[in-house]
């Protein structure tokens, strides 16, 4: 789930900005990348068993700097994702209701939902919220793939007259419309980050290195089959994010698939970040074990202040 999610519907897009060929060369480039990226972390874990997350290594390498530094960095990160999150489920909800609503309505929903359920403490031991949100979003992009195979047109092209996909080998984007489009395609690799804290939990940290390559097949076999096939079928009329590439039916049937797995990103990567700054605060505290009121508001606290900082973002 820290892999296939919010990144995946953007990359149809990306193809188009940058061609056909480019955007697979890219794509692949990046997946290799990263692979070795995430294959040192494993070794790195393996050789500092005391490592939990980032925060740890940046320890280990600069001190307490470095640790400070690196969490923070590391908390933003997460909490861009969470605002990216609430901004897909405002989406999701604008498309299942046919916008029945303002989208700052629906933005303030997702907030409060967020802050709602991340405020769960035990929240980090449902698991099954994670297989629960990545089969929600393969099923969606599936499904959109799948229909734009066999539909007459994409949504947003011209509704009369012969159609034909305009998608091309090599795109001819401006240098910020590439290095935009590059950066999707980063971010959808963007769970390394969370692969230290993934391994520390682990039963058997040597397997590490199977997890790892099963994950990458599966992401990246993914990312090519819907890119390229949304892509070509779609050309330039392809939306993003993808969901709303296939037609109105199509485009409430996906976004209704997709909301469970929106929503899981953004209360989990809430939950986690909140958790975090509220063990950091209480690190040496007798509150961080009890149910006092210190213990309680600063547990609050860190959930909503985590949870308006996404929102506003």
């Amino acid at each position: 789930k820290t892999e296939v999610g919010l990144g995946v519907l953007s990359i149809p897009e990306a193809f188009d900005i940058l061609g056909m060929i480019p955007g697979i060369i890219l794509l692949l480039a990046i997946g290799a990348i990263t692979t070795w990226s995430s294959y040192v972390v494993g070794q790195f874990k393996l050789n500092h068993p005391q490592v939990y997350g980032i925060p740890d290594v940046g320890m280990l390498l600069f001190g307490p700097i470095g640790r400070d530094f690196l969490a923070i960095a590391f908390c933003l990160f997460w909490i861009f994702i969470a605002g990216s999150a609430m901004l897909g489920v405002s989406i999701g909800l604008n498309a299942v209701s046919t916008h029945g609503a303002c989208t700052a309505v629906f933005v303030a929903v997702a907030f409060v939902i967020a802050f709602a359920v991340a405020s769960i403490r035990t929240l980090g031991k449902i698991s099954w919220l994670a297989w629960v949100g990545m089969f929600s979003i393969l099923a969606a992009i599936f499904s959109v793939t799948i229909a734009t195979g066999v539909q007459d047109r994409p949504a947003a092209a011209p509704q009369t007259g012969d159609f034909t996909s305009n998608w091309e080998l090599v795109g001819h984007p401006t240098f910020a419309q590439a290095m935009s489009a590059i950066s999707s395609l980063i971010f959808a690799f963007a769970g390394v980050p969370a692969y230290f804290s993934i391994a520390s939990e682990m039963r058997n940290p040597k397997q590490y290195v199977w997890s790892l390559a099963l994950c990458r097949s599966i992401a990246i076999g993914t990312y090519l089959i819907i890119g390229i096939v949304v892509y070509y079928f779609c050309g330039s009329y392809v939306a993003s994010p993808a969901l709303g590439s296939a037609g109105a039916l199509m485009k409430k049937i996906s976004y209704g698939l997709a909301l469970p797995g929106l929503m899981v990103s953004m209360v989990l990567y809430t939950h986690l970040t909140a958790k975090y700054v509220f063990i950091r605060a209480l690190r040496n505290s007798k509150h961080l074990t009890s149910n006092s009121l210190v213990h309680w508001a600063t547990w609050i606290g860190c959930v909503f202040g985590t949870a308006i900082i996404a929102y506003c973002i």
